[in-house]
């Protein structure tokens, strides 16, 4: 029996279709110890990680060491006052040591804020004014400690500092103190519904929120990882998202770990779509997932065959029609699209037991009842669309959901109006049942597998003298499936050049994480506006003012 099998109950129908899902769990269920531990204390030997760099360097970690080595670097925090509730910021890319950090935090009821290494200092500083963390564990890479302190030092406060591979000024070793830490670790008291996550979202209207998971939201990716992913025991699982991202939640720890795969780690800076194919191959890769852009490249490159891989899956991007044909002709293998968001789990997926409906939603999670709603709460006909919402249980329990956004009441009222969740996404439904995604009611820009927000890249433009207005959108790129495009109404004193565009540009792109940088800039006489002096950016998309550019070049309409 796998031990994904001792947290659930599930029912299946004549056809074997998972029809329900019920996850129950103890009081005090820890993943640490009640999943980690038991493989370990079952199997020590069973492959856990299969790590590699471009390198060629490479290590094969086994249940038995993590479960080892995690209890040494607990004992570092604990030694530390690092303990239950507090609060953590890990920016470790795709370093092995995250997985021993993830899981060492998690035994002591600490609450993990994963952050990308490419935030800027502004990004972090940020964070430790809303979060208030009690330490930051990073990599040495990128310049991300040099950021740290001086995000510390704008903001005035202090926080315990690690580095976890090399020793760094004004930083503790990591991996030097756990080596010299005891390896074994008394069970510490924590609950099932315990704050286990604080991630950030992306921010559409206003600045990032954090999202708050509680204990029981590993369980909630069993349905992510078996019926979805279609990780196997004793398989191998490779998603490609960096651990910064909620998306490495979904595959690169808690639902793999469950159902008893390893997960595969490449850990890269410049993706290669070559490289990427070879790590497949050497390792054996079963299952695969990855944005729709990551697909979108191997398409197009005369890639070598993949025997190994059994199931590919995507997120994070609407999936093209054409991405989803050609990958099948190359692979013989369909493309099954998922959807959900950092407040939740898996919601819609083409399963296991469906035929994927290419650059389709797929069907509901059986852990969930999803259904698409009006405004005004009413029921959506087929065909027609609607605000894809999560409606709860009689009982009101609902593991994979937020359980908070932190310190923001309203904001979590708001998103569970009316007793369900709204997800701010917008869906039809065919007869079939399989849902189709519409379009954002938020704006969020997915631009090369990540998701960007608009107002952090307007409040930059705005601080640049010759910008009078500005509004951020996606427009489509062959690419990176959106780029990010800004639309400016220049100050009266600035004529709206070619020179002056690169200026902007180069001034925006200076103070924001790569992932955001502008691509094109246009600029317009005067915004579009609502009733209420709202620049309306739906209106610049529908006006045609967004344009139709798919390279890196700019623009500009008077």
């Amino acid at each position: 029996m796998s031990i994904y099998q001792k947290f659930c109950t599930e029912t299946f129908d004549e056809t074997g279709q998972l029809t329900h899902i019920e996850l129950h769990y103890p009081e005090n269920f820890n993943f640490g110890y009640d999943v980690v531990d038991a493989i370990a204390a079952q199997e020590p030997d069973k492959r856990a990680i299969v790590w590699t760099n471009p390198a060629g360097q490479e290590r094969i970690v086994t249940f038995g060491e993590v479960a080892r080595i995690s209890n040494q670097y607990a004992n570092v925090f604990l030694s530390a006052g690092v303990g239950r509730g507090s609060r953590v910021m890990v920016a470790l890319k795709r370093h092995v040591e995250y997985w021993f950090v993830a899981v060492a935090l998690h035994k002591l009821g600490a609450v993990m804020m994963p952050v990308t290494h490419m935030l800027t200092e502004d990004d972090i500083a940020y964070r430790f004014r809303q979060a208030r963390p009690a330490a930051v564990i990073c990599t040495v890479e990128n310049e991300f400690p040099q950021k740290i302190k001086g995000a510390l030092e704008q903001t005035g406060m202090e926080a315990l500092l690690w580095t976890a591979q090399e020793p760094t000024e004004g930083f503790r070793c990591l991996s030097r103190e756990a080596e010299a830490a005891l390896d074994s670790l008394p069970r510490q008291e924590t609950l099932a519904h315990d704050p286990m996550f604080l991630y950030f979202t992306s921010g559409t209207t206003e600045y990032p929120k954090g999202v708050i998971h509680d204990c029981t939201y590993p369980l909630a990716h069993i349905v992510t990882a078996k019926y979805w992913q279609q990780a196997e025991d004793g398989g191998l699982h490779f998603t490609v998202s960096e651990t910064g991202w909620a998306k490495a939640s979904w595959g690169k720890l808690y639902g793999q770990w469950l159902v008893g795969s390893a997960v595969m780690v490449y850990d890269f800076d410049s993706f290669s779509p070559r490289q990427l194919v070879s790590v497949i191959n050497k390792y054996g890769v079963t299952s695969f997932c990855a944005p729709s852009t990551v697909y979108r490249y191997l398409v197009r490159k005369n890639i070598e065959p993949m025997p190994t891989l059994k199931h590919a899956t995507t997120a994070g991007e609407v999936l093209s029609p054409d991405v989803f044909q050609q990958f099948y002709e190359k692979t013989g293998l369909t493309l099954a699209e998922g959807y959900g968001q950092t407040e939740t789990t898996l919601l819609l997926a083409n399963f296991s037991w469906s035929a994927p409906k290419d650059a389709s939603l797929g069907y509901p999670s059986p852990l969930y009842n999803i259904q698409l709603q009006t405004p005004e709460g009413e029921p959506v006909p087929d065909g027609e669309v609607g605000e894809i919402v999560v409606c709860p249980p009689e009982n009101g329990a609902q593991c994979g959901l937020l359980t908070a956004y932190w310190e923001n009441e309203e904001l979590f009222a708001n998103a569970w109006r009316n007793g369900v969740y709204h997800t701010g996404d917008a869906a039809w439904r065919d007869e079939d049942g399989c849902y189709w995604f519409f379009g954002r009611f938020d704006d969020i820009i997915k631009t090369g597998g990540y998701r960007v927000g608009p107002y952090e890249i307007e409040r930059v433009l705005a601080e640049h003298p010759a910008v009078l207005e500005c509004s951020v959108i996606g427009v489509p790129d062959k690419w990176r499936g959106q780029a990010v495009k800004a639309i400016i109404v220049p100050a009266a004193q600035y004529q709206p050049t070619r020179v002056l565009e690169k200026e902007i540009m180069d001034f925006a792109n200076a103070r924001l994480a790569e992932y955001k940088w502008i691509r094109i800039i246009e600029f317009v006489s005067a915004m579009p506006k609502t009733i209420s002096g709202k620049i309306c950016r739906a209106s610049l998309k529908q006006e045609g003012i967004a344009g139709e550019k798919d390279n890196d070049g700019g623009s500009q309409k008077k």
